[in-house]
């Protein structure tokens, strides 16, 4: 879609529900629209708007090895509950083996670090699910709250990183939103996340920026 293209689609879908939302971008994507997913807090809200619309949508899920057990639980609970096509990647080299040639998972002020940790763990392993699943849209679950660089984008962005059409169509939901849709679907939800490619909740683990292309090209 070119830039107007894309202003008009947001202007049309600000008011649309999160399920019209992702109505039309999958048949925007043509039977080729896939979802993403980590398995954070809040998930199993964009995972089900998904599932409803395409029960067998591929759910695309980078498994970087560093999850905590209740996560690993929380995903195999959504898996069995919502019936997901999980297509998950996992790095070209285990946790075990890189911990031990580079040293423990970076703190949140080694910049450099995280780049290289993401790159490795993170980045490589998505962009080889996103060659083989070769979507043509790609539904996140991006929400303008979630920090600075996320709340400069809309519901409908292009991607230069993969080459997709880029949809969330949680974007403008507040987390009392998502606590609400949960509680109306009684969906289950999991705090104890921690994402290593980011550190902390307000950087980005490349997916989504400028320096995540240009780590990929490397």
């Amino acid at each position: 879609m070119t830039p107007d293209q894309i202003a008009k689609a947001n202007a049309e879908l600000r008011d649309k529900s999160p399920l019209e939302i992702v109505r039309w971008a999958v048949a925007q994507g043509g039977g080729r629209a896939i979802v993403s997913t980590n398995f954070r807090p809040y998930e199993a809200v964009l995972l089900h708007l998904a599932t409803q619309i395409q029960p067998d949508i591929p759910v695309l899920w980078v498994d970087h090895g560093y999850n905590r057990p209740a996560t690993y639980k929380h995903a195999e609970q959504l898996r069995s509950l919502l019936k997901l096509n999980l297509k998950a990647y996992i790095p070209r080299i285990t946790r075990k083996h890189r911990d031990t040639i580079y040293g423990p998972v970076p703190a949140s002020d080694d910049e450099e670090g995280l780049k290289k940790f993401s790159a490795m763990m993170k980045l490589e392993p998505f962009q080889r699910g996103m060659k083989e699943l070769a979507p043509t849209v790609w539904i996140t679950a991006l929400r303008r709250t979630q920090n600075a660089i996320r709340a400069g984008l809309d519901i409908v962005s292009a991607d230069p990183n993969f080459g997709a059409l880029k949809v969330s169509p949680v974007f403008y939901l507040t987390d009392p939103d998502m606590e609400a849709y949960l509680q109306q679907h009684q969906l289950p939800n999991e705090w104890d996340y921690f994402d290593p490619a980011k550190a902390d909740e307000k950087r980005e683990c490349g997916l989504h920026t400028a320096w995540g292309g240009q780590a990929l090209k490397g």
